[in-house]
């Protein structure tokens, strides 16, 4: 009797083990899919430096659209938490737009070959950065389907295993994530 107890314990025992290594594992693909973010965003906002100065060369009147793409730049840097950072990081997009719709205005902007450039490693970012929201979404799907399926269901909670949050967009960003950057030239 007392052997049919020690194996019920042991076999709980390694099921528990399994259980959370699987979710240990899930959890870190979650924190490398908001790493993976945060990688990009950084690329966005160094080459934004860049692109104002490329841009106030041409359209120096054009003041309130480059101190908007630098203001929403800041907060975007300053922001804290992944709401507040993807608040301000659809402002900046915002503020690139008009500044590239800034672009049409300037024939000789959009003619110049470092603007061409910048202009296209942005959109390379933008790329990436959907690419990355939608593998960070995919992480966390399979981590709350682990997390809520039996038997992991009866342990996750004690186990410290929160629900992860997914990556979302306000209304004004849904329908144009999958979609590639406009670059007009």
């Amino acid at each position: 009797m007392e052997w049919i107890i020690l194996g019920i314990v042991v076999i709980v025992l390694l099921a528990v083990i399994l259980i959370y290594n699987r979710l240990v594992s899930l959890r870190a693909n979650c924190r490398q899919g908001w790493a993976d973010i945060d990688a990009g965003l950084r690329q966005r906002h160094d080459l934004i430096p860049n692109l104002v100065s490329t841009v106030q060369g041409y359209a120096a009147h054009e003041k309130s659209a480059l101190e908007a793409v630098i203001a929403a730049r800041g907060r975007a840097l300053a922001a804290h938490g992944p709401a507040e950072a993807q608040g301000a990081e659809m402002a900046l997009g915002g503020a690139l737009k008009n500044l590239f719709a800034l672009a049409e205005a300037y024939p000789d902007l959009k003619a110049n070959t470092n603007f061409q450039t910048l202009q296209h490693e942005l959109a390379d970012v933008e790329d990436k950065l959907a690419a990355a929201r939608r593998a960070l979404n995919a992480a966390v799907a399979r981590f709350n389907a682990a997390r809520e399926s039996f038997p992991a269901v009866l342990v996750a909670g004690m186990l410290g295993f929160a629900e992860a949050d997914f990556h979302r967009l306000d209304a004004s960003e849904q329908g144009r994530v999958d979609q590639t950057p406009k670059v007009a030239f």
